[in-house]
């Protein structure tokens, strides 16, 4: 069984999506079917929806959107990762309108394309902290020079669960280890937060990266967060630009030569289940 947790849809007939302009290879239709039929091919049998930061005058309808996708037969999605605006004061009710949703569990700001201060404002921490008692996880999408301040926003609410996406964002092209490996090391040590591993080889060179240059950064997160703090997520439709769906699969089975079976469950899809619910 895999649980990916962290599948973006685009439908652009439905939803605004500023940032694909400056990514021709992603501004293009991304469906349900699109993406169903090599899952299902490959293993895949539950999904969590990743919000895909649409206009912030969307990020409802996108939750809307998805849970439509969900209710459909056959469906695999059990979950969505809502977008929110925690810097904004209409977080609270913003919060409390995703709560009464059963598909909502959890919520993420990509970071790495707002200034630094963002997150550091007192409104942004004080919504941060709204979190804690609601079940609900926060996803972390930062780069590697921004770990103090995913840092700070982890020890300031220790009872929220935080997910570090994409491995922590390394430069694998630009062979950025050092400045990448301390910062998830440091990082690592709170035990309120996960390491998703998901879309790895889009840092890497597109067109030649190998698995030996994926190998020291998938040892470096497992050896920091061990199994038991890890998940897999796809990262479809990025990871296309870097293989696809089935070369992710396959590359990540190639990453657990040698891990036992109980380890490969955890990644694949316990960690998920105990967190979110998942089946």
């Amino acid at each position: 069984m895999i649980i990916d947790t962290h599948l973006h849809l685009i439908y652009r007939d439905r939803l605004r999506y500023p940032w694909l302009q400056s990514v021709p290879a992603l501004d293009a239709d991304f469906t349900w079917e699109r993406y169903s039929r090599e899952a299902r091919r490959l293993g895949i049998s539950s999904v969590l929806h990743m919000e895909v930061d649409v206009d912030p005058a969307d990020m409802a309808a996108e939750t809307d959107m998805v849970a439509a996708v969900s209710r459909e037969p056959g469906s695999l999605i059990r979950g969505v990762i809502a977008a929110c605006r925690p810097e904004d004061p209409g977080f609270a009710a913003y919060l409390e309108g995703q709560r009464a949703n059963p598909l909502v569990k959890g919520f993420r700001r990509v970071l790495h394309v707002v200034p630094d201060d963002i997150s550091e404002g007192a409104l942004f921490r004080e919504n941060i902290r709204r979190l804690s008692g609601t079940g609900l996880t926060f996803d972390l999408c930062m780069l590697p020079h921004q770990i103090d301040k995913a840092i700070a926003l982890v020890d300031l609410a220790p009872d929220v669960t935080f997910i570090l996406d994409h491995c922590g964002v390394p430069d694998i092209k630009g062979h950025g280890y050092e400045i990448w490996s301390q910062g998830v090391a440091e990082i690592a040590k709170r035990r309120n937060i996960l390491v998703k591993i998901s879309g790895v080889p889009a840092y890497g060179d597109l067109e030649t990266w190998t698995l030996e240059d994926l190998k020291p950064y998938f040892e470096h997160v497992i050896a920091a967060f061990g199994f038991d703090r890890a998940i897999w997520g796809s990262d479809w439709p990025v990871c296309t630009l870097g293989g696809g769906l089935s070369t992710w699969v396959a590359t990540t089975q190639a990453l657990l030569h040698g891990a036992t079976v109980v380890e490969k469950e955890m990644l694949f899809s316990g960690n998920a289940k105990r967190v979110w619910g998942l089946g």
